[in-house]
């Protein structure tokens, strides 16, 4: 089927200056400032595509810290973004802790460390599925009501600010520091949180607010009078929160919404988060997500909240299908977003508190593991490795792609959801060049896969480019360029979507980094003097010029190639996996789930296999690469160290671990693969929870590492405890006395199996 588009009438994007930044807070010790247009961030005037990851913090043990951003920094993320959970830091009033997990200096100085830049998203209400959204116990008691303009509790919050900011002094932008920007309360009158302590008893919620942009204000005011110097302010835009015309509002969009069975299970409608619409358009369509008070083209379409993942609530469980979420990058990139923002994009633990969990009560006790690109215990998913080619993309390329408008073809906006058959489209272009966005992917619906599917994109020249031979495997989404400038050299259409470009030392031409889309029909380059290049292959490397002076090298690589890629330093391209191709300039692999990332001056390879396929291109970038490609990471044997499991009944079992858990060589941590049935299950270490999960018929994987010290001290053993599944279940009280028993006609809990996975990894030096 052939579908059109018209250009020809078409005006560039009006870009104009959105001047919410403070000159003096806005501008660091070497005179780089950073501001906004209407479309965009900038950082001295040159667009800035921001590429935003939550990680909380305090969910995470510091000895993960470091390692996980360096991950992130490899995975394409610029920015992170991490809550402030006011209960974290003051359990009990008056008594602060910035220690251990909650040092928020120590971490905001790694992100420095790593070249983020830093939101720091600072309550006093954050959600989070924190109990109580972050507003500790003893605020309940107190005589006025919280998340209002009463004197009495903007007394608190000062107080509050005042502490975070002796954690922030000297690391804001003006200072040299990663800090660019804070937000203050989160959702206001929007949503709220269970007062936990009443939950069970009463259907009692923190406040959600009345005050409007008064309470807004005042927040302000009293975070620059404690010190908080941020150049500017973001605010949660969606669900009618008050924003502020200088401040920066951040939208999102979940497909996949447990809070939509608080109240008890049910099935999940298909939503409308995978149809292509101008978010940056003053006729965009409105609906509950997205009904700006503001008129869109007056400020940037940023996101803070796009599913980088999902937990799973007690009434709605299920596997997160991990292709939907460089699907929703897909989306709202091709819809005017300039700024990625992923919630969450690093999982977590809960801390625990004084005698309670610091969690809401619709989730575990412990794990936030948020089936995140990054996992709870620094897992690399599907969805990592799938949003590089994304990010890199946006990095690489900030200055071609920021400016672009949207044009939605006719018709895609009011594409059912529930329609799989139509091809789901929509451009980027100033008119003459751009790239054409389509998606396979719909949550709660299964798309079959698309084959014989030409574009054509009539330009504002009148010349005509077209897109032939389309097909896209089902789940799957791409981006194809028309127009692209190479160093020079004019691509002038491609079946393959361009993910970054790097110069490699000492070479004369800039490589440009394809990939060839799952299920493309025919994977081809077009360039304006006519010569056309098929990539039959999964891989292919060659050189073009125009015949006058312009030159460039192409790499075009396949989707699991891509997957299992990694750039370093815009001059080099790290590949590890499964399999290598002995051609090393072109190297082919399929991903395992190692992943990469550099960190202290060397690359770190990790995986949970003990031998790794590792490519560099150009060859021989990186020491300690042997010519077959086979790294070894580890001992093997380790994998062989294994836990005893005695059966205590049906929902209790020990587990007993060898002393040797962690001592392998190579061996970095440890992974417990838990496969078990019943409602939910509980892993304890003398008498401390160490995780929990709902049970959703995935593995429930915990990392080790940051036990072995409780471990130790209770000789390596754990225990499994399983809440069964009741069927029809009942309180029995019909007694004299206080009697109450529950019985159930049958129940479901046992244990399938518990394996010991080690994680290996090694540095290696650049050579």
């Amino acid at each position: 089927m052939t579908h059109t588009l018209d250009l020809t009438s078409f005006k560039p994007k009006a870009i104009t200056p959105f001047p919410i930044t403070r000159g003096d807070w806005g501008t660091a010790p070497d005179g780089t400032s950073v501001d906004f247009t209407n479309y965009y961030m900038t950082f001295d005037g040159k667009p800035f595509y921001g590429v935003c990851g939550e990680f909380h913090y305090s969910r995470m043990d510091p000895s993960r810290w470091d390692a996980e951003l360096a991950k992130m920094a490899a995975g394409g993320v610029n920015v992170i973004a991490t809550y402030v959970f006011w209960n974290h830091h003051e359990e009990h009033e008056d008594q602060w802790d910035f220690t251990g997990r909650r040092n928020l200096r120590r971490f905001i100085r790694l992100c420095a460390k790593h070249g983020f830049k830093v939101i720091v998203r600072m309550g006093p209400f954050d959600h989070g599925e924190v109990r109580n959204g972050g507003i500790p116990d003893w605020m309940y008691g107190k005589p006025y009501e919280v998340r209002s303009v009463d004197p009495g509790f903007l007394d608190k919050v000062r107080d509050l600010y005042a502490h975070i900011a002796a954690q922030l002094d000297g690391l804001y932008f003006k200072d040299g520091g990663p800090i660019v920007a804070a937000q203050l309360d989160n959702e206001y009158m929007h949503s709220s949180s269970p007062w936990e302590m009443t939950t069970g008893i009463t259907d009692e919620w923190v406040p959600g607010g009345h005050d409007g942009f008064d309470y807004v204000h005042a927040l302000r005011r009293i975070a620059e009078e404690e010190g908080i110097s941020v150049p500017f302010y973001t605010n949660t835009g969606w669900g009618g929160s008050p924003v502020p015309d200088d401040v920066l509002p951040l939208w999102g969009g979940y497909a996949y919404r447990p809070w939509l069975f608080y109240a008890g299970p049910g099935d999940h409608p298909i939503t409308d988060e995978y149809l292509y619409r101008d978010f940056h358009s003053d006729d965009c369509p409105r609906n509950e997500a997205f009904d700006p008070t503001y008129e869109p083209e007056s400020k940037p379409y940023a996101c803070c909240e796009m599913g980088g993942g999902m937990f799973s609530s007690y009434n709605y469980r299920f596997v997160l299908p991990m292709k939907s979420v460089d699907a929703m990058a897909n989306i709202k990139m091709a819809s005017g977003c300039n700024f990625l923002g992923y919630y969450m994009f690093q999982g977590g633990s809960n801390p625990i508190g004084d005698g309670i969990y610091l969690n809401e009560g619709q989730l575990p006790k412990i794990s936030y593991d948020f089936q995140a690109a990054l996992g709870e215990f620094g897992q690399a998913r599907e969805s990592y490795r799938r949003l590089k080619a994304l990010h890199y993309f946006g990095l690489a390329f900030a200055d071609r792609l920021c400016p672009l408008g949207v044009v939605v073809p006719e018709g895609q906006s009011d594409v059912d959801p529930a329609d799989t058959d139509t091809l789901r489209w929509c451009v980027r272009t100033d008119g003459e060049r751009g790239f054409v966005f389509i998606d396979n992917f719909q949550d709660h619906a299964s798309m079959p896969a698309k084959h014989g599917e030409t574009i054509e994109v009539a330009l504002a020249d009148g010349s005509t480019v077209t897109f032939d031979g389309i097909g896209l495997a089902a789940d799957e989404n791409c981006m194809l360029p028309f127009n692209m400038d190479l160093d020079g050299v004019t691509l002038v259409a491609a079946t393959a979507q361009p993910v970054t470009v790097i110069r490699t030392p000492g070479a004369a031409n800039r490589t440009f980094v394809f990939m060839r889309p799952e299920g493309m029909d025919d994977c081809w380059f077009r360039f304006a003097d006519g010569t056309v290049r098929r990539i039959s292959g999964d891989r292919e490397l060659f050189d073009v010029a125009d015949g006058e002076g312009h030159a460039a090298t192409i790499l075009c690589v396949s989707r699991a190639d891509a997957d299992a890629m990694t750039v370093l330093g815009g001059e080099a391209l790290v590949f590890a996996g499964d399999a290598v191709s002995q051609d090393a300039s072109a190297p082919s692999i399929a991903n395992d789930g190692a992943v990469v990332y550099e960190t202290d001056g060397r690359v770190v390879v990790e995986s949970t296999r003990p031998t790794v396929a590792v490519a560099t291109y150009p060859a021989g970038y990186l020491e300690g690469v042997p010519a077959d490609g086979d790294v070894r990471l580890g001992d093997a044997a380790a994998a062989d160290v294994q836990p005893t499991v005695t059966r205590h009944s049906d929902t209790r079992y020990i587990i007993d671990l060898p002393d040797e858990w962690l001592t392998g060589d190579g061996v970095d941590d440890a992974l417990l693969r838990i496969r078990y049935s019943g409602d939910i299950g509980w892993l304890w270490c003398g008498g401390v929870l160490v995780d929990d999960n709902f049970c959703n018929g995935d593995v429930w994987e915990v990392g080790l590492k940051e036990y072995a010290q409780l471990l130790a001290d209770n000789r390596n053993q754990l225990v499994l405890t399983i809440t069964p599944i009741r069927e029809g279940a009942n309180v029995n009280v019909e007694s004299t006395m206080a009697a109450r028993m529950e019985n159930a006609e049958s129940t479901v809990a046992g244990l399938g199996s518990v394996s010991l996975q080690p994680v290996y990894s090694t540095r290696l030096a650049k050579a």
